[in-house]
Parts: structure tokens; sequence; C-alpha cells
């Protein structure tokens, strides 16, 4: 087994699909068995055999996670719901790392806060693709925010975000 292996390259007609915008480029690429993850500077773009270009803001992604055993990357969107992305390469490493440093280059500042009855809200306050600033109330379908105390629990973590970053409330 080679020392050094060559990791496949974006073909052109993917990068051509890919319809780049003014200061945006292409940071890392990996080969899907049904098509191509690409990371830009901007965003996640997922290039699917037969299917549109699907992209995504980093904004829009929670986090992700790798399964070494099967090369798949789990890929949870702050909606909840999540894309399974099965890599050709069995040791991926580039690709999977520049996921993780977009997404947490997304994020100026979080807190959690827990509930009474021991649910976790996450209170994110991130950059979108153009360097806007937004907040983000990220928890599971359990989090009822239309009970008082939970919504005054988000709105003060929110008011602590926003503050921590010199933003009005």
């Amino acid at each position: 087994m080679p020392l050094f292996r060559r990791r496949p390259t974006l073909p052109a007609d993917v990068r051509r699909r890919l319809d780049l915008g003014a200061g945006d480029r292409v940071v890392a690429s990996a080969q899907l068995v049904d098509g191509w993850a690409v990371a830009t500077v901007r965003g996640l773009s997922l290039a699917l055999d037969g299917q549109d270009v699907r992209r995504r803001p980093w904004s829009d992604v929670d986090r992700a996670t790798l399964d070494p055993a099967t090369s798949t990357l789990s890929v949870m969107w702050v909606e909840g719901a999540p894309d399974l992305l099965r890599l050709t390469d069995d040791r991926p490493a580039a690709f999977p790392a520049a996921l993780r440093e977009r997404v947490q280059s997304s994020v100026v500042h979080s807190e959690t806060v827990t509930t009474r009855d021991g649910q976790r809200i996450r209170v994110a306050l991130r950059r979108d693709e153009n360097g806007a600033l937004l907040t983000q109330v990220l928890g599971d379908e359990r989090v009822d925010l239309s009970d008082p105390a939970v919504a005054a629990l988000v709105d003060a973590a929110e008011a602590r975000v926003r503050e921590a970053a010199g933003l009005p409330r």
C-alpha cells in the first residue's frame, strides 16, 4: 500500500455547477458514493448525482460527525434534519477538518442553558454568509418556547450572548 494516496480532484463540471459568487472559493471537497460534497468559504454544497446542487450557508450547519468505521459524515442542520454523506475515501481527513473549521468560524459566541426539566438549549450568535450577525436558538423538539419560564431563560441567554459581542439586546 502506498504511503501517499492521491485524493480525487473535484471535476470541472461539478465546479461549474457550484456557481460560486464573488469572494467565494472552494476550500475542500470530498467524493461521495453518489456525488460530491464541497466546502467553500461561504457554505456547504452537495452536488449529488442527478440532482441540482444544494448549497447551504455555514450558519445552517449545527454540527457534523464522522463515523470512521463507515466513512459516513452526518451533517446536522439547525432545523434538525441530518444529511448522511457516504465518503468514498476510507481515511478522510481534509474535508471533515475543513467542515469543522468553517462551522466553528461562523460561531461568534454561544451559551447553553438548562431548563427546570433538564432540557439543554443552545443560544448562538453566528455570522451568515455575508458576515451579518444572527441569533439562533437550538434545542430539540421537546423544547417548549411557549412556556413563559423557558422563553424567559432563552431571552436572558440571548441578551447575554448579544451583549458579549457588543450588540444591543
